[in-house]
């Protein structure tokens, strides 16, 4: 495994015990701040993948 992949499932180890989850909720009537944030994690997980 690269040291890329690495970072990134650290970074999603660490969204999932720090940043709040979004998957029950209804994206496209979240806020601004909420669906960066959703982006990142989605941006995250995908590349720890």
């Amino acid at each position: 495994m690269d040291l890329r992949k690495r970072a990134f499932r650290l970074l999603a180890e660490l969204n999932k015990a720090v940043l709040p989850k979004q998957w029950n909720r209804d994206l496209t009537r979240l806020s601004k701040p909420r669906k960066l944030l959703a982006a990142y994690r989605y941006w995250v997980t995908r590349n720890a993948l």
